[in-house]
């Protein structure tokens, strides 16, 4: 059974940053892609950022040039460098792994709240 740990939400200014992280409890083999999704009141998940098992990087449109998801293939871990948050940022976020037979799993999720 695959566990994904988010970390590193919280409440931010507009303007301010945050950094997610997120553990996954799967062997580093098994891992295609590693990513971040997004869920705001009212709207359908929508893909953040993916990054692939050799560094190849996928954004949504709304958060390129402010938002760098990285990963550490040896930890397990991936994570989001939030900058310059807008308050349309608020979402509860969920950590996502995609393995090589095609399973994916997502995270319980970590709060992300943006003041204006």
């Amino acid at each position: 059974q695959v566990q994904l740990a988010e970390s590193g939400g919280g409440l931010v200014q507009a303007g301010g940053s945050l950094r997610l992280s997120c553990a996954a409890s799967v062997e580093s083999w098994n891992i295609n892609a590693m990513g971040w999704y997004r869920q705001a009141p009212g709207k359908q998940r929508e893909l953040v950022a993916l990054i692939s098992s050799g560094g190849n990087t996928n954004y949504a449109d709304s958060v390129k040039g402010r938002f760098t998801i990285s990963r550490d293939n040896h930890k397990n871990m991936v994570y989001l460098q939030m900058n310059s948050l807008k308050p349309e940022d608020a979402a509860v976020y969920y950590c996502y792994v995609r393995r090589y037979d095609s399973r994916q799993y997502w995270g319980q999720g970590t709060q992300v709240t943006v003041s204006s």
